[in-house]
């Protein structure tokens, strides 16, 4: 984010205001796990195909017993999904898309070509879809990477235990542009309390690693 915390641009274009640096501390992160999980919203603008570029990083994961990829989760509650996202097109992993009987028709049965879909009655249930993604796929590491509003959606139910955030060296304003936690106004329901495990600066950018507590009253 901006050091004013904003998370794009004017136009709302992708995260392209941070360095190399940060984009490879990203990819480093979902290395590490077995999932990645994305908001629908964010796929569209970033339009990214959530895998792991370095062979190195691959070479790791296998030596640890995790397949070269990640798994890739898409959470939608409309389920209004472009099947020809560069996502779409790239095999390297199995697509879990969770959504609700709101997807139309024509998007499932695209979908289904190339994803495993998971819809639900009206809304999408991220405790229920971290257990299944638990029980059904072995996942115990998930990676979030947005957007703010799924991201706080999940520390709103107590299910983010890490905070890895770039402080990149830009003030963009914006009174409706998205924050960390989205383009909602309101509080959160009880503060979170976040505890700093690690802290460094390369170049202009801050690289910050939190420990969130969960809810705290206020």
């Amino acid at each position: 984010m901006t050091v004013d915390g904003k998370l794009t641009t004017r136009n709302h274009s992708g995260v392209d205001f941070t360095s190399r640096a940060d984009k490879a501390r990203l990819i480093e992160q979902r290395a590490w796990s077995d999932a990645v999980l994305v908001g629908h919203s964010t796929l569209e603008q970033d339009n990214v195909r959530l895998g792991i570029p370095s062979q190195s990083l691959r070479a790791e994961r296998v030596a640890r017993g995790q397949p070269p990829y990640p798994l890739r989760v898409l959470v939608s509650n409309r389920g209004r999904i472009n099947p020809d996202l560069n996502i779409f097109h790239s095999h390297f992993s199995p697509i879990l898309i969770f959504s609700t009987v709101r997807m139309p028709q024509d998007v499932r049965r695209e979908l289904r070509k190339k994803a495993i879909l998971h819809l639900s009655q009206s809304k999408v249930d991220l405790r229920s879809v971290l257990e299944q993604l638990r029980r059904d796929y072995g996942v115990k590491r998930l990676a979030c990477e947005g957007g703010g509003a799924l991201f706080r959606s999940l520390l709103e139910l107590d299910l983010v235990d890490q905070l890895n955030l770039t402080v990149a060296p830009f003030l963009f304003g914006g009174r409706k542009a998205p924050t960390l936690t989205g383009t909602d106004s309101s509080f959160l329901k009880h503060s979170i309390r976040c505890t700093l495990k690690e802290m460094k600066i390369v170049g202009g950018e801050c690289f910050l690693t939190y420990k969130i507590k969960g809810k705290q009253k206020v």
